[in-house]
């Protein structure tokens, strides 16, 4: 399903998108187009970018086209999934050490729907840090890898 969603090639093109997407969530996939899970999250992503599109964008961007952002987002696992609204870095506490990305797939399309609804609502209030709706046994568990410390 990763065909059905825009992609993101190259530096420019992610900043591009950060400084142009306004009053919507922009969300960015990083991941791999032949990844088992990022499939799945593509999947899920794809069936809600229609019913999403007044709130959110979404683009897909290759962790291999875009090193400077995989390095600067820590990208560890794929796929991990970042939010931004006009520009800013939007932080989700989903329960886990890490508040600046989402890490694996959406157990279901209303997970990411609820959580989508969740950053704009918290977004067009002025936070920058929102609290995840999804249930605690659909977040994926994985341990923080700190490379070079």
């Amino acid at each position: 399903m990763s065909f059905l969603l825009p992609k993101l090639t190259c530096k420019r093109e992610v900043d591009q998108a950060i400084k142009r997407v306004a009053e919507k969530v922009l969300v960015l996939r990083f991941g791999r187009d032949n990844d088992a899970v990022c499939l799945q999250l593509d999947d899920i992503l794809a069936k809600t970018a229609h019913d999403l599109s007044k709130m959110a964008v979404i683009y897909l961007v290759d962790v291999n086209d875009v090193p400077v952002y995989t390095q600067y987002f820590d990208i560890s696992y794929i796929p991990s999934t970042v939010f931004f609204f006009n520009g800013q870095h939007m932080k989700v506490d989903y329960g886990s050490p890490d508040h600046t990305k989402f890490v694996g797939s959406f157990k279901t399309k209303q997970d990411f729907i609820d959580l989508i609804e969740v950053i704009y609502r918290g977004a067009m209030r002025g936070k920058l840090i929102v609290r995840s709706p999804i249930d605690p046994n659909n977040i994926p568990k994985y341990d923080l890898l700190y490379q070079g410390i």
